[in-house]
């Protein structure tokens, strides 16, 4: 935050923002860890309750964005508090989405139970979930620092998530072609990949965002993307 403001509720207003961001925050991310864990041992209840905690940050989200334009309205903030108050708006809707996607990972729990994925796969899709959860941890531990350097670093890094879920949905793929019965569990495993990988896209997002409202500016060059889905076929086709 800025140097405190002669009206100390202002800063309470913001400090609050900045609180519920980072609560939001934290149970993104262990929603995040918790539905890959269901997926991995097949544990409905775990994944049950992922899927019940996608309200509270629903909840957050709006409280973070009627908050925001009372700010606004009552007291018309301009250069840096403006920025904390839209960038807290930003980051919001993306850690909302990020509890949807940990919501829909958990969806498919029930749905692989008992289907018998390879073991090469599951290691696969929980080193993608890593990737992207330690991308979200560090871009959190950016927005609580505003560290640009840190901020950047998660930006570039996400291709490293995109290059490893090519080679998942290649893996996947193959499966399916090798094995007509390996189709359901490995479609379900596809979903669950792209799910892990738009978590890595959203943390990039937050990450730009902190950057933003550190600096007034925006990182430059385009961001760095390697998912090469979109060409792939089978191994050996």
């Amino acid at each position: 935050m800025s140097d405190p403001h002669i009206v100390s509720s202002f800063d309470d207003e913001l400090k609050y923002l900045i609180r519920r961001v980072s609560e939001m925050g934290g149970i993104a991310e262990r929603m995040g860890g918790d539905a890959i864990a269901a997926l991995v041992n097949s544990d409905a209840g775990m994944a049950q309750r992922v899927i019940s905690e996608d309200i509270v940050l629903d909840e957050a989200e709006r409280d973070i964005n009627e908050r925001s334009i009372l700010v606004i309205a009552k007291r018309q903030p301009m250069a840096h508090d403006l920025r904390e108050i839209m960038g807290s708006i930003r980051i919001a809707a993306d850690l909302e989405r990020v509890g949807d996607l940990a919501k829909n990972i958990a969806k498919r729990v029930v749905a692989v139970e008992g289907s018998g994925q390879p073991k090469k796969l599951v290691r696969g899709l929980e080193h993608l979930a890593e990737l992207a959860l330690t991308q979200l941890k560090e871009v959190l531990d950016a927005y609580s620092t505003r560290s640009t350097a840190m901020a950047s670093s998660v930006r570039q890094r996400d291709e490293e998530i995109d290059a490893m879920y090519t080679s998942l949905f290649r893996e996947l793929l193959t499966y399916m072609m090798e094995d007509p019965r390996n189709i359901s569990a490995c479609t379900h495993l596809l979903f669950c990949a792209k799910n892990i990988e738009r978590i890595g896209d959203h943390a990039t997002n937050i990450a730009e965002t902190v950057y933003y409202m550190a600096t007034g500016a925006q990182l430059l060059g385009e961001r760095p993307k390697v998912d090469e889905t979109p060409s792939v076929t089978a191994a050996g086709k």
